[in-house]
């Protein structure tokens, strides 16, 4: 267990650095911008990877909290913005085109960037928590619980894009100012804001490792393996599942702040069904009990995306193209790229083993003789 813990941080070590020295070699505004947004993408699936993969809890609406947490980022800057954005007292735009004569009372607290970091974490946290309430405590499981997190998804989606005189609509919320910390600006197409999300990314990643090492790790997966016995040994696997579930929609919030500093805007999209089933997706390409492999598979499949859907060869047919490649890589690889990379490695460790014994055996042989 020791040797597989080593490699597993040497292999977590070397992807972090890895994307840390990006920039010394991409020079380019668009494409750092770019591989920032991919980055954010790779902490949502590690996100969903945390409470799929090591819980057994499927979350088709893990862009609930990760829309949650972009919308708590965009007020706070949208506040932030030149007079020319904003109405009277600085009322945001829309509100204005709205006849909304007064900044509503939720925002109100929005005008402090802390409190918007704050609640960008735990407002998608304490959603989670209610919802998970409602299914653990109800011991729904499975598909049911599935569906249910889909649902809430789509009625939270419909009420931001209904209530367009305080959320922007389908417009969502845009022309934000920069995201600053003291002296320091972070513009969208920067080096700075990309090692923000590079370092978010590799402090989420250690963390969530941290977690499934620890005994509340332990006890996940053995509730998702064998939920019942788990129960039957006294543990109250509503409280784990709940726990998992807040932890994991924390994480999609802080991907959703990052994404609003990122993309610029905050829109109904981050909220959708789309998105939610491409982050499914994205984790079970890339194996949904690993961590890394989830935060790879999304870097994979968006950036494999992006080529395509920019490519002139492939604009009408790239979505066919990706739809064929999932389900090549589900059946060839039922386990995601760190299933079979294990497996992989598994075998080379058995071949060299094998390959040792019957040298081992070969000297002992000529020695007898």
């Amino acid at each position: 267990m020791h040797g597989k813990t080593t490699t597993q941080l040497a292999l977590y070590g070397a992807f972090c650095l890895a994307i840390l020295l990006a920039p010394l070699v991409v020079d380019n505004a668009f494409l750092l911008n770019k591989y920032a947004r991919y980055l954010v993408l790779a902490i949502v699936a590690i996100s969903l990877s945390l409470s799929w993969g090591y819980a057994g809890i499927l979350n088709l609406g893990q862009a609930a909290t990760f829309g949650i947490g972009s919308y708590c980022m965009a007020m706070a800057l949208k506040l932030k913005t030149i007079p020319v954005h904003t109405g009277p007292d600085g009322l945001p735009d829309f509100m204005v085109w709205n006849n909304v004569t007064e900044l509503p009372w939720i925002w109100q607290p929005f005008h402090s960037l802390p409190f918007a970091v704050f609640a960008g974490i735990a407002l998608p946290s304490l959603f989670a928590g209610l919802i998970g309430w409602f299914i653990f405590g109800g011991r729904i499981t499975g598909v049911y619980a599935a569906i249910i997190t889909l649902a809430v998804m789509v009625v939270l989606n419909l009420v931001i894009v209904d209530q367009q005189a305080y959320t922007g609509g389908f417009n969502g919320i845009t022309d934000l100012a920069q995201f600053e910390v003291g002296e320091v600006a972070f513009d969208a197409y920067s080096a700075s804001t990309y090692y923000l999300v590079a370092i978010c990314l590799a402090l989420t990643l250690f963390l969530a490792l941290v977690i499934t090492k620890s005994k509340v790790g332990l006890v996940l997966q053995a509730i998702r393996d064998q939920e019942e016995r788990v129960r039957f040994f006294g543990y109250d696997v509503a409280r784990y599942k709940t726990f998992v579930f807040m932890v994991s929609a924390g994480i999609a919030g802080i991907a959703g702040m990052l994404y609003t500093i990122v993309m610029e805007f905050a829109s109904p999209t981050f909220l959708s069904v789309p998105l939610s089933l491409s982050i499914v997706i994205w984790v079970a390409v890339g194996g949904r009990q690993s961590l890394l492999g989830a935060a790879i598979g999304a870097l994979i499949v968006t950036g494999i995306q992006g080529a395509l859907s920019e490519s002139e060869a492939f604009l009408d047919t790239w979505t066919l193209i990706m739809g064929g490649l999932f389900v090549i890589v589900v059946l060839v690889m039922p386990k995601g790229l760190a299933g079979a990379g294990e497996i992989l490695a598994r075998r080379i460790f058995s071949s060299q083993r094998s390959s040792s014994d019957r040298a081992e055996v070969g000297s002992a042989v000529e020695r007898l003789s």
